[in-house]
């Protein structure tokens, strides 16, 4: 049999972010695993970390096509079997005009396919859920998507209540904290006025310029870092993480994490209120009303800081999160969307 190839389409940049690729990556290593040929296609302009993953792991960049006949052009041109496509921004036609061509499409999607026409539609929240579809769904957080390194961290047992007078805290906000939450968040979190060692990711020199003009308070540590590989090493050192909630919730999820989340844009808004509600991750609240001025931004920053001083200062609140969230994301997901893609290829296949 020949070998299986696989086409990805997806965009990182510092506006973007870079949350498309990283779970776009998970997959492909899973599929580099099983002896599958990987191309990536879009745009990673302007975060060198996204281009180091795919360039560390041999994986071909090539340019992103943006028509529906152009993706199917490059589908035809590279001998793709399969193409992914995860993005908010392409036409969504593109996806039956690749089916239309025999080209097995995988739509990742998150809470809306928008009319994408696809063979199997991957949606990694928690208790998402669809009507009537043309593929198969592949829906919750038994299909996340997470990378060797993240699945590699994941402790055998959830994390037992540890007290830790002067607790390490790490705050990060995706590869490039697109929306600047970051100085906002260390502020709330150096507010509580609770001793902690704050490491916080930072992947812009203006936020690291923002974060500079902060002042810890007595008992505190402020450290910024720069985006970095050892990521899970960081998470399942600290006692707490502060993150946004988007992708990296199921990486945090399945490394058994004591953590909070602020939703910092719209498409977060749904996956964030349903593990805040199972009680999974801590809430913070939503970005916009956290830098409010008045009395809406007081309140919202009185809201989050309460929350945080608690988490800070009792441990078996935090290992309470943590045995929740570790029982929520095992770390097959992958696997899981690997063995449905590729059963595909081989009921299409010849013989």
């Amino acid at each position: 049999m020949s070998t299986v190839r696989v086409g990805v389409r997806c965009d990182a940049g510092p506006t973007r972010g870079v949350g498309h690729l990283v779970r776009c990556l998970a997959l492909a290593e899973e599929f580099l695993a099983r002896g599958v040929r990987v191309e990536f296609f879009g745009t990673v302009g302007g975060v060198g970390w996204a281009a180091r993953q795919l360039a560390d792991r041999g994986v071909a960049l090539h340019p992103g096509p943006e028509r529906p006949d152009d993706l199917v052009a490059a589908a035809r041109r590279h001998g793709l079997d399969v193409m992914v496509l995860d993005s908010y921004e392409l036409d969504p036609a593109g996806a039956g005009a690749l089916r239309a061509a025999g080209v097995i499409t995988l739509a990742v999607v998150d809470g809306d396919t928008r009319g994408q026409d696809a063979d199997v539609y991957l949606d990694q929240n928690l208790d998402a859920a669809y009507g009537p579809l043309p593929g198969r769904l592949l829906a919750g957080t038994a299909y996340s998507l997470l990378r060797d390194c993240v699945v590699a961290a994941r402790p055998v047992a959830p994390r037992p209540p540890t007290p830790a007078g002067r607790p390490r805290v790490l705050a990060f906000f995706g590869g490039t904290d697109a929306f600047g939450a970051a100085p906002v968040l260390a502020r709330v979190l150096l507010g509580t006025g609770n001793p902690m060692d704050l490491t916080v990711v930072v992947g812009r020199a203006d936020v690291e310029a923002e974060l500079a003009a902060l002042t810890p308070g007595r008992g505190q540590a402020l450290r910024p870092v720069p985006p970095t590989d050892d990521l899970p090493a960081l998470v399942t050192a600290a006692d707490l993480v502060v993150s946004a909630a988007g992708t990296s919730t199921w990486e945090l999820c399945c490394l058994g994490a004591p953590a909070a989340l602020v939703c910092v844009v719209d498409n977060q808004r749904e996956s964030y209120h349903r593990v805040v509600a199972d009680r999974i991750v801590a809430g913070l609240g939503e970005l916009p009303p956290l830098t409010a001025a008045g009395l809406p931004g007081r309140t919202a920053r009185a809201h989050a800081t309460r929350t945080l001083r608690a988490l800070l200062t009792a441990p078996e609140r935090r290992a309470v999160l943590a045995a929740r969230a570790w029982s929520t994301v095992d770390g097959k997901g992958r696997v899981r969307v690997a063995d449905a893609v590729l059963a595909l290829v081989g009921a299409a296949s010849p013989g």
